[in-house]
C-alpha cells in the first residue's frame, strides 16, 4: 500500500497519479479519514489515561475510608464515553483502510503517462519477424494436424478455457518449463522453490491482489484461494519478517500452474491457448533494499529476454503506460513476442517494480546497516516466461509448411528431438 506520510509531505502527488491511472482524486478523503482516524486515537488515549488515574485515586480513597461515591461516577462516565469512543475508532480505522487498501501504486516518473495501452513505449526489439512463403496458421489451427490439443474434450468435463494437450505438446511444455528453470537456477542465480498453490486471504492481501481482485480468484470451499501467479506465494515467503541487509537482494523462481477465473476479461481470446483459466508459467522475485531495486528491475527483465533470445523468438519489450499497469508496480516493462498466426505482438511477460507497496501489506522490512534502523523491502516481480504462451510461439514461429513444427535449437537437449510431425498424412 502507499505510503501516507509521502501523502501527506507530498500534496497533490497522489491525485496527479491517479489521474494519470484513470482513477478519480482520493487525496483530500483520504487525508480526512486518516486525520479523523488519528484524532480519535488520540481522544481514546486522554480518556483510557483520565480513567487510569481517576481509577488510582479511586482506590487511594477507598483505603483511607473517605468518600467515593464522585469518583465513581466519573468511572462509569469515562468507562461510556471510552466504549463510545472505541466504537467510533473502529469504524473511522475501518473507513481510512478500506479505501487506502484500494489506491494503486504512485507510478514513476520513468512510465509515460497515458490512458491505456496505446500509450506504451516501444524501447527495444529482438529478430525479426519470419517471412514465410505460405499462410502463417495460428496455434490452434497448427494444431487440429498435430492432434495433440484439444479444448473440446477439456471444456466436457472442466468447462471453456482448458485444454488437453497430449504426447509431443505435453512434452513441450514440460521442456519448455524445465529449460526456463535450469537458464534462471544455473545462469542468472535464481533459487528454486517448490510454493503451496493454496494461500489465505492475508497472503493475497500482501501482494495486492485483496481487496480489490478478489473476483479474478479461484476460492476454495475453506476459504483459502488457488494462486493467479507463484508471484503470490514467493513474494510472501518473508511476510512479516526483519531481514538482514547483507543478505539482499533474494532471488526466487518456481514453475507453477497458475489460475484466474479471467472475470475481467469475458470474450477476449476466447479461441485457442491464448487466455486460459490454468496456465503453466515460470516466475521470478526479487527482494531487495530500496537502492538495488532500480538495478534489480533491469537485471529481471534481461533474465526474461534472454529466454527468447535464447529460443530465437522475435520479440520487442515495451514499458507500461501508467493507464495500463498493474495494481501493485510504480513500473513494468511487458515483453511481447511475435505470433505470426496474428500477425501481432502479444504479451508473454510482465516484469514489474513495487518499490515498497507490497512490503508494507506484508510487514517485510530489512535492518539498515548503516542506520541500524528497520525499514521495508522493495520487491519486485517478473514471468520469466508463462509457458503456455511460449508454447504457442515456438508452434507459430516454428511452423512448417507440411504441418510439422521444428523445435529451436537451444530447447532440442530437453525436447529430445528436432521435429514435431503431424499425425494426419
Amino acid at each position: 500500500m502507499i505510503d501516507v506520510s509521502f501523502v501527506r509531505a507530498n500534496p497533490e502527488i497522489l491525485d496527479v497519479a491517479l489521474k494519470n491511472r484513470n482513477k478519480p482524486p482520493l487525496e483530500k478523503e483520504l487525508l480526512a479519514l486518516e486525520e479523523s482516524y488519528r484524532s480519535l486515537q488520540t481522544k481514546l488515549q486522554k480518556i483510557q489515561e483520565e480513567r487510569n488515574a481517576n481509577s488510582a485515586e479511586f482506590g487511594k480513597a477507598k483505603s483511607k475510608g473517605l468518600e467515593t461515591s464522585g469518583l465513581q461516577k466519573i468511572m462509569e462516565a469515562l468507562k461510556i464515553e471510552m466504549s463510545e469512543v472505541s466504537n467510533a475508532l473502529n469504524e473511522a480505522k475501518d473507513r481510512f483502510f478500506n479505501l487506502l487498501h484500494t489506491i494503486p501504486n504512485i507510478p514513476s516518473n520513468e512510465c509515460p503517462i497515458g490512458p491505456n495501452e496505446t500509450a506504451n513505449l516501444e524501447i527495444r526489439k529482438f529478430g525479426e519477424p519470419r517471412k514465410f512463403n505460405f499462410k502463417p496458421l495460428e496455434h490452434y489451427e497448427i494444431s487440429e494436424n498435430l492432434e495433440m490439443m484439444n479444448f473440446d474434450k477439456a471444456a466436457r468435463i472442466a468447462g471453456s478455457r482448458f485444454v488437453f494437450l497430449f504426447g509431443d505438446l505435453a512434452r513441450l511444455e514440460r521442456s519448455l518449463a524445465q529449460f526456463m528453470l535450469d537458464i534462471h537456477t544455473i545462469e542468472n542465480g535464481y533459487q528454486e522453490v517448490y510454493v503451496p498453490l493454496i494461500l489465505e486471504k492475508q497472503a493475497m492481501f500482501g501482494v495486492g491482489q485483496f481487496p480489490k481482485f478478489e473476483e479474478d480468484l479461484f476460492k476454495t470451499t475453506i476459504g483459502s484461494y488457488l494462486i493467479p501467479t507463484a508471484e503470490a506465494s514467493l513474494t510472501n515467503i518473508h511476510n512479516g519478517e526483519i531481514l538482514s541487509e547483507k543478505i539482499l537482494p533474494l532471488r526466487y523462481t518456481a514453475y507453477t500452474p497458475c489460475f484466474r477465473s479471467e472475470a475481467g476479461a469475458a470474450g477476449r481470446d476466447t479461441k485457442g491457448m491464448l487466455r486460459q483459466h490454468q496456465f503453466g508459467k515460470v516466475e521470478l522475485v526479487s527482494i531487495t533494499t530500496p537502492g538495488q531495486a532500480i538495478q534489480e528491475h533491469e537485471r529481471m527483465t534481461e533474465c526474461a529476454e534472454g529466454i527468447l533470445k535464447k529460443l530465437k523468438l522475435p520479440f520487442r519489450t515495451v514499458v507500461l503506460s501508467t493507464g495500463d499497469m498493474g495494481f501493485s508496480s510504480e513500473k513494468t516493462y511487458d515483453l511481447e513476442v511475435w505470433l505470426p498466426g496474428q500477425n501481432a505482438y502479444r504479451e508473454i511477460s510482465s516484469c514489474s517494480r513495487c518499490n515498497s507497496f507490497q512490503a508494507r501489506r506484508m510487514n517485510t522490512r530489512f535492518k539498515n546497516e548503516k542506520t541500524k534502523k528497520n525499514e521495508f523491502v522493495h520487491t519486485l516481480n517478473g514471468s520469466g516466461i508463462a509457458v503456455g504462451r511460449c508454447l504457442i510461439a515456438v508452434l507459430e514461429n516454428y511452423q512448417q509448411n507440411d504441418g510439422s513444427v521444428e523445435i529451436p535449437t537451444a530447447l532440442i537437449p530437453y525436447f529430445g528431438k528436432e521435429k514435431i510431425s503431424p499425425t494426419k498424412p
